[in-house]
């Protein structure tokens, strides 16, 4: 069976919430008139049950069901640390 929950990969930016990260996801769009790229970004505040991320994690976060009014996301796997940690 096809996974419908969206599923999406930035950087962690904030861990220091019991249970919670804040995860920046960098998308890239053409300008609708002048066609240069440009790069967005957006912060998701996504459920760790097991507090194991940390600041500067690659992770991938999907969509759930509401945990709090801000957390609608939880962490489903960390795609990879950074050197030296």
């Amino acid at each position: 069976m096809e996974e419908r929950r969206r599923r999406l990969e930035g950087v962690v930016v904030s861990n220091k919430m019991e249970k919670t990260i804040v995860v920046r996801v960098e998308r890239t769009t053409r300008h609708p008139l002048y066609g240069k790229v440009m790069r967005t970004a957006k912060k998701y505040h996504a459920h760790d049950e097991r507090n194991e991320a940390h600041e500067g994690d690659r992770v991938a976060i999907r969509e759930s069901r509401p945990f709090s009014k801000t957390k609608k996301w939880e962490l489903l796997e960390i795609v990879e640390r950074p050197q030296g940690a």
